[in-house]
């Protein structure tokens, strides 16, 4: 069966760490863009990072910029989501997906993952 687990989610203070991961099934990951996309409540699923299977240097949103790192292991079939200093606004559902192409568009991601927790609260 093919699908993306996510985990690593949960409560976290203001300024503290998490880092999730996203264990593909399924899919040869090498083939693959990755990107992890949040979505709060009530807005819009946004895109926050990916990384390409080739040598072209990571995307971030602006929001996350410098707060957050994606990596990928091919050969462990897992991408990660390294989060320091986490803000309240980071707080939503957390979802990694996979696409042929780099993009912060979640329409252009095929397979999806069901999603992570992420509340960021004092």
């Amino acid at each position: 069966q093919s699908q993306l687990v996510e985990s690593g989610g949960g409560l976290v203070q203001p300024g503290g760490s998490l880092r999730l991961s996203c264990v593909v099934t399924g899919y040869t990951l090498d083939y693959y863009v990755v990107g992890w996309f949040r979505q709060a409540p009530g807005k819009e699923r946004e895109g926050i990072s990916c990384l390409s299977n080739r040598d072209i240097p990571a995307a971030y949103a602006d929001s996350v910029k410098g707060r957050f790192t994606i990596s990928r292991d091919n050969a462990k079939k897992t991408v990660y989501l390294q989060m320091n200093n986490l803000k309240a606004e980071d707080t939503g559902i957390y979802y990694c997906a996979l696409a042929w192409d780099p993009s912060l568009t979640p329409d252009d991601y095929s397979y999806w993952g069901q999603g992570t927790q992420v509340t960021v609260s004092s």
